[in-house]
């Protein structure tokens, strides 16, 4: 299997400060994004914690594995997507105590996305707001539910998605790493196909840019860095009123694979030909 990686991250038309993070380990094929949230709280130290944290105890694991796990050991879940679940709730302890360190570090918080393939599975963890959108045949499906109020309310039929996209309590998040002792995260496996594209981003993007456009911009690009890099564009073209950060992930299939027998097991069966008549 072969991955093409894109990915790109810019302060945006408004902002004086960049506070999202994100970190690329192509070796371990893992993927960590993180928007950090506090303002003068120091957002950018929680983002930027958040990602190395998550990086660093999976490729611990990955070296050794009697590296402790953090939380809940779920049987249902592979040991990646465990271990990914172990790195974010070890990220929200340690943002917690730098925040206690240091007075003006108070309220410091940040959202967290981690993505790693393993062969033709992905393991995604996420809390927050920041997205994984997976393009597969010209549809894009959002893989992750964001963790804001205004996405809760639509769940429970509160508000329309239009009423959402308009609302001003888009950035008030109701679970992110560090305000609380214990986190809640959510997990999820998916099976890759060759030719999806998979997108992670924060919500600079997602506020700027449609869901539409934003395929349309995947599906358009030859290779994955000329799509994060318009996609980094098109938001700061509409604005830029958010830090932006987009890693795009071309999977590539490996001749006579898993990957090329997946797909063919996944197509729809085609009908036998017709039988030939001997006159």
């Amino acid at each position: 299997m072969e991955i093409e990686i894109g990915a790109r991250s810019d302060v945006g038309r408004v902002r004086n400060q960049n506070e999202d993070s994100y970190k690329v380990l192509a070796p371990l094929n893992l993927f960590v994004l993180s928007d950090g949230m506090g303002g003068e709280s120091h957002g950018e130290v929680a983002s930027a914690l958040a990602v190395e944290t998550v990086a660093t105890h999976c490729q611990e694991a990955s070296n050794n594995v009697a590296v402790p796990f953090y939380g809940e050991h779920r049987a249902s879940l592979t040991d990646k997507t465990n271990r990914l679940g172990s790195a974010v709730r070890l990220a929200n302890r340690r943002i917690r105590e730098a925040a206690q360190e240091v007075a003006a570090r108070k309220g410091m918080g940040a959202t967290i996305l981690a993505a790693w393939v393993d062969g033709p599975r992905l393991s995604l963890v996420h809390v927050g707001d920041s997205r994984a959108y997976l393009l597969r045949t010209g549809v894009m499906e959002q893989l992750t539910s964001d963790h804001s109020l205004v996405a809760e309310q639509v769940r429970r039929g509160l508000l329309t998605p239009q009423q959402a996209d308009a609302s001003e309590m888009q950035s008030v998040l109701i679970r992110a790493l560090g305000t609380d002792p214990e986190v809640e995260i959510d997990a999820n496996e998916h099976v890759l196909l060759d030719g999806d594209i998979l997108l992670l981003c924060s919500d600079g993007l997602t506020r700027m840019v449609t869901d539409p456009e934003i395929a349309s911009t995947l599906l358009t690009h030859a290779s994955a860095q000329s799509a994060a890099d318009r996609l980094v564009e098109l938001s700061n073209e509409y604005g830029g009123e958010d830090n932006v950060t987009v890693i795009v992930l071309r999977i590539r299939q490996e001749p006579g694979g898993l990957f090329g027998y997946l797909r063919r097991w996944m197509r729809p069966s085609e009908p036998p030909p017709p039988e030939r008549e001997d006159n």
